[in-house]
């Protein structure tokens, strides 16, 4: 709910005029006008609004309670209380009579650029009320209405809207009922790592759905982790696309900003041509727009191909041709193969090149898209070309640049012996001879002797903490036992069984 600062603030920008404001303070610190009654014909209810703080009243499941889902989750809707003071309507009734009716609406939804009241009912009890007064609803250019609910409003520079049934958004509906226990879970249950690392993975892999990604993770994530990251939007699926509990149609994307862009979710959406021209050939299998097919034919004019589940359908060949050019068409060998190479650079990632690759990937992409950088860049320009140009060349090579801004800090630094292979062989004859018996001397004493052989050699002398480093590699019960006898390395011992 907003704070008395933050609605101050709205009434300026909205430019509410004071009956408005004083109407909306009304709202907000009234409690429901009356309660909602039960039917034979609808099921009421309470529901508990994280947004608001309270319980929300619906009169029937099939509407009011989707219209709370709606406003429960929808990033415009500031607030929105149920039965709100009643209001007093008036309008001609069928013989022409005058009528003024206290009206009391279900809601009162304060939205970022409008506020008002909103009724809704079903698409089938607005057609029977619209024909008993046309006066109090119709239906004008599609949308429905309520003259005398607008009247009233506008005196006060506030909005009144019917809302049908046809307007409820199904596929929403579905998904946030799925996502609910999720909505109002701790995310927290989701550790920092299988948070980066599932991020990683829907920004290096393009168009990856929700059942290749519950794939990919396994073992690292769980589906109840992936579902709390797309609830937290960590990872962002448009809820109105495709039904969360079909995977295989529900796309993945890094953001919102990317699937809110269309030109940047397009690229998303697809891996980029590749340089190498595809080969196809009768029976090959392919991947186009995430479906398996199969080539029946391939003639002179048209190419056949067969999906999964028997259906059928047929290409010109020239578009066949275009489609396959702009890698929207891909053979499954060559589909699976970037993915590959691309899942094993991630397996072998650490944590912190994960973090620092995703961080990476926002600045390049608003880079490439020539979008304002942020105020706080601490990056230099030169370095952020540097990053777009490795980001190019790992799309052309992989179909996507993420893995070209993984910086693999465990493989930096030269990882070879610096000494002589004399000199370390020199060294494991002293701890084998001189430091591992039962004379227990200690590591210096040691060192300095392993370094008057070494000086009498002419060889290069380990320094101390390379020699103490080689100690503790040999670290264990058998270096005990050679060094404190066999009581001393019991205790160190693997156990070898369990109590009976």
């Amino acid at each position: 709910m907003l704070s008395r600062d933050e609605l101050v603030l709205w009434y300026e920008r909205l430019k509410l005029p004071a009956d408005a404001r004083a109407i909306i303070d009304c709202v907000r610190s009234s409690g429901p006008a009356r309660r909602v009654g039960g039917g034979r014909r609808n099921v009421t209810g309470r529901y508990p609004s994280k947004k608001m703080g309270v319980t929300i009243q619906f009169e029937s499941h099939r509407v009011e309670l989707a219209a709370i889902y709606e406003m429960e989750h929808a990033p415009d809707t500031l607030e929105y209380y149920d039965q709100p003071p009643s209001i007093k309507l008036l309008y001609d009734a069928a013989s022409g009579r005058r009528l003024g009716v206290l009206h009391t609406p279900d809601y009162f939804v304060l939205r970022e650029n409008s506020v008002g009241w909103e009724e809704w009912k079903t698409h089938e009890d607005l057609h029977k009320l619209a024909e008993h007064n046309c006066n109090r609803y119709r239906k004008e250019d599609g949308r429905w209405r309520c003259p005398p609910g607008e009247e009233y409003a506008a005196q006060f520079g506030l909005s009144y809207r019917v809302r049908s049934s046809d307007e409820i958004d199904w596929t929403l509906q579905r998904n946030v009922q799925f996502l609910e226990d999720y909505f109002r879970g701790d995310s927290a249950v989701v550790p920092s790592t299988i948070r980066e690392r599932t991020l990683s993975c829907v920004s290096a892999l393009p168009s990856i759905v929700l059942r290749d990604l519950i794939d990919l993770t396994a073992g690292i994530a769980t589906p109840d982790q992936v579902f709390f990251l797309i609830a937290d939007e960590t990872i962002y699926v448009d809820l109105c696309s495709a039904p969360l509990a079909e995977p295989d149609k529900v796309i993945v994307f890094p953001s919102k900003d990317v699937a809110g862009d269309p030109a940047r979710r397009e690229g998303f959406a697809r891996p980029p041509s590749r340089s190498v021209p595809q080969t196809f050939e009768m029976g090959a299998s392919l991947t186009w727009d995430g479906r398996p097919w199969q080539i029946a034919n391939m003639g002179e004019r048209q190419v056949c191909l067969l999906g999964q589940a028997g259906d059928f359908i047929e290409l010109p060949v020239p578009a066949f041709e275009a489609l396959a050019t702009q890698g929207r068409i891909l053979r499954a060998d060559t589909d699976r193969q970037p993915r590959a190479r691309v899942a094993d650079h991630l397996r072998r990632a650490s944590q912190r090149d994960l973090e620092v690759a995703n961080q990476r990937v926002k600045l390049v992409r608003l880079c490439l898209d020539g979008s304002p950088m942020p105020s706080d860049l601490g990056t230099s320009a030169r370095t952020l070309r540097r990053w777009a140009a490795a980001y190019r060349s790992a799309e052309r090579e992989f179909g996507n640049g993420y893995v070209a801004l993984l910086p693999d800090y465990a493989g930096r630094g030269n990882r070879n012996a610096k000494l002589p292979e004399r000199s370390q062989q020199l060294m494991v004859e002293f701890l084998d001879n001189h430091y591992e018996n039962l004379k227990q001397r200690t590591r210096h004493s040691v060192w300095c002797a392993l370094g008057s052989a070494c000086e009498q050699q002419a060889l290069p002398i380990p320094s101390y903490k390379t020699f103490c480093r080689a100690v503790h590699a040999r670290s264990g019960c058998v270096q005990t036992r050679k060094r404190q006898g066999e009581r001393s390395a019991y205790k160190e011992e693997p156990s070898t069984g369990s109590w009976s």
